[in-house]
């Protein structure tokens, strides 16, 4: 099986001048459903290098995820993570941005899927049900183990800016 490649923008923002709060999504879909830690993402999607640039991925990707345009701002390169992703791997580039978001503008894209698994029948589900603001360490138990580097990344760049 091939190496996927996936783009993404986590939106950031500063609370009462020193805490960060970082806006993720919780995965949508059946398989999700009843899981937290662990069952949130950083809006980001799959695309194919050698047709498109990284960032411009990441900002498509950003608005069919939420919704919404990704805040206008300076973009912070915060690189590429490789991690298990289902049967293969996948490489992550992320970027952070500083914007102020509201959860309830969000309108999330769907995907389409068998279910029940093995019934005939598809059924559609938000690629995102919902959308939150936390801080950095509450972060780090919800996303998703291999995407957890990049709020590291995103609090030593702020600690020594």
């Amino acid at each position: 099986m091939t190496d996927k490649t996936s783009a993404g923008v986590l939106v950031f923002r500063r609370r009462d001048g020193a805490d960060v709060e970082v806006l993720i999504g919780h995965m949508g879909g059946p398989f999700f459903a009843r899981k937290d830690s662990g069952a949130w993402s950083i809006p980001k999607g799959e695309y194919e290098p050698e047709l498109e640039d990284a960032r411009a991925a990441a900002s498509r990707e950003f608005h069919e995820e939420l919704g919404l345009f990704a805040p206008p701002g300076d973009w912070i390169p915060l690189g590429d993570v490789r991690y298990g992703s289902g049967k293969g791997k996948k490489t992550v580039t992320v970027w952070a941005v500083e914007g102020d978001l509201d959860p309830a503008d969000v309108v999330p894209g769907t995907f389409e899927m068998e279910w029940p698994p093995r019934s005939g029948r598809m059924a559609s589900f938000p690629e995102i049900d919902r959308v939150d603001w936390f801080d950095l360490v509450t972060a780090h138990d919800k996303l998703g183990t291999g995407q957890r580097p990049f709020l590291d990344r995103l609090k030593d760049y702020l600690s020594e800016a």
